[in-house]
């Protein structure tokens, strides 16, 4: 067995989701420019988390967020407009993420073909490991809440927002596809339509033999400058371990992992499955019945697939609406065409653009 099997058993099943295939955030298929688009307004904020203060790897409180307002936003003045919320995905932040996705073009893009007019927003969650995985954790600050409270309030206090939930979507890829999914599950009282792409991190699945290299390599960590020499999954390991099995009183990282000393912690493992969607998904079925639309989406050449596709067979067998399409693609070969041709349509459609829709 390789050492990268090891790693994939070992993390217990986290590496699969999360994978290569999400670490190869890389540049996709770009959809040609649409004639006659125009512009839309790019403003690069900083937004405070008072849900990430006192957060114990100290990430930055003070977030990078990205806001694209739509064309006729500085001419209608007293006009107000529905709002997306975007999340990127592992080992990238809301910069690259705007690459990946190519936006403005593709928001332009979308506006141009038909979509409703509707404010983008894409906010930053890297942490020292590179990733919060949208969780609440004493180690990384509640990312969760975060999202769900703070940027929301920021937002709807600073721009001309529809501030209701039939008016904010929520979408996101890889690890963002989980954020979306956990936050979605959580806070259908935020959110009225949820948007779902390539999910990581769905489901966990048992630990494989120990690995003696991997785990030395994970001790020899102290400083955020060690995380950054790791290669991929021990870095992918730490921002696991750091969201889901966090330690106030294992100091310098304030984490636990799935093994130590060549031994499972089962107590640990256990911590990661509670944060698995498949897994508490029961716990929120009334949420998601409030939500007025729900689709997904994931290639046929993701290593993803068969989790997302249980996650739309999990909805289905409780009756709750959902789109789902497998598309001809990898993890990210297609995603800003998806994100101009689907994900902005469907928010076109099934966000209320007016403060009297029901």
């Amino acid at each position: 067995m390789t050492k990268k099997m090891l790693a994939v058993g070992l993390m217990a099943g986290v590496a699969v989701a999360v994978g290569s295939r999400m670490g190869a955030q890389v540049q996709t298929i770009v959809p040609p420019v649409v004639e006659g688009a125009k512009p839309v307004t790019v403003e690069h904020i900083k937004v405070h988390g008072a849900a990430l203060e006192g957060n114990l790897e100290g990430d930055a409180v003070d977030r990078d967020v990205i806001v694209f307002l739509p064309p006729s936003y500085a001419k209608e003045t007293k006009r107000r407009y529905p709002v997306v919320y975007a999340l990127h995905g592992y080992s990238i932040g809301a910069e690259q993420w705007t690459h990946e996705i190519h936006v403005p073009q593709t928001i332009e893009g979308a506006f141009a073909q038909g979509a409703k007019e509707m404010i983008v927003v894409l906010p930053d969650s890297k942490t020292i490991h590179n990733g919060s995985m949208y969780s609440s954790s004493v180690t990384t600050g509640d990312v969760e809440r975060f999202i769900a409270h703070d940027l929301v309030a920021y937002i709807d206090a600073h721009y001309r927002t529809i501030a209701k939930r039939e008016s904010r979507g929520l979408v996101g890829h890889s690890m963002g596809g989980y954020g979306a999914t956990r936050i979605g599950m959580k806070h259908s009282d935020v959110f009225g339509s949820l948007y779902i792409m390539s999910p990581c991190c769905l489901s966990v699945r048992p630990p494989g033999p120990s690995n003696a290299d991997l785990e030395r390599q994970l001790e020899a960590v102290k400083t955020a400058e060690d995380s950054a020499k790791l290669p991929f999954f021990p870095r992918v390991m730490l921002a696991s371990a750091a969201a889901w099995s966090p330690d106030p009183k294992n100091p310098p990282l304030y984490l636990d992992l799935p093994t130590k000393n060549g031994e499972r912690q089962l107590d640990v493992l256990a911590k990661w499955a509670a944060n698995a969607p498949l897994s508490f998904m029961d716990q929120y079925i009334g949420n998601l019945r409030q939500y007025r639309a729900i689709s997904i989406d994931v290639g046929d050449q993701d290593g993803l697939k068969t989790d997302t596709t249980k996650l739309h067979e999990a909805l289905d067998n409780y009756g709750i609406a959902n789109g789902f399409e497998i598309y001809s693609g990898t993890h990210t070969s297609v995603v800003s065409d998806r994100f101009q041709n689907h994900v902005m349509p469907f928010f076109s459609k099934n966000l209320c653009i007016s403060n009297d829709c029901q």
